[in-house]
């Protein structure tokens, strides 16, 4: 398989993907990461874009992200808001995991957030969803399906006592 190549392939896997935790706040436009490959503290910055970017990528589809390298001295990263405004995080000599836990707790969304999100979007009005807090009771009343037999009692060819047991019509 081809996406299996190259180093830490583990990185092109859906689940690994899927396992991000940072998501992104929604009036987040562009993420803008500044690095050097030749400075010492400018590591964990490296290994945060190796490691982590991918899976903010995934995560945050409608956000822009710019991976910068050689242009500054330090690293940092520039968040730009749908607003104009700007903020700039320092990440010179942090561990990738480090700056990982620091941009969840200032740019990413909340647990809680994130929890609400979920079961909205769980429970989107989907026309083939009947029960009792649906918009239909019953699936008899999507039009096309077989009337409901408390209304209009099926054919007996259609009943299972009459095919297989034979059971004579009862007045």
């Amino acid at each position: 398989m081809p996406f299996m190549k190259g180093k830490a392939p583990i990185r092109r896997t859906l689940k690994y993907l899927e396992a991000g935790r940072l998501v992104l706040k929604d009036e987040i436009k562009i993420l803008s990461i500044n690095y050097s490959l030749g400075n010492k503290c400018n590591q964990g910055t490296r290994d945060f874009v190796f490691w982590h970017l991918p899976q903010v990528q995934y995560k945050n589809p409608q956000t822009q992200i710019l991976t910068l390298r050689n242009m500054t001295p330090s690293p940092f990263i520039r968040v730009f808001y749908e607003t104009g405004h700007q903020m700039l995080i320092d990440l010179d000599n942090k561990s990738k995991d480090e700056i990982h836990d620091h941009l969840i707790k200032v740019i990413g969304k909340s647990d809680e957030v994130l929890r609400k999100e979920t079961i909205a979007r769980e429970k989107k009005d989907n026309p083939a969803n009947f029960g009792e807090l649906c918009e239909r009771h019953c699936i008899c009343e999507i039009p096309g399906q077989v009337p409901c037999p408390v209304t209009c009692p099926l054919p007996k060819h259609w009943r299972g006592k009459y095919k297989y047991q034979k059971v004579e019509d009862e007045i």
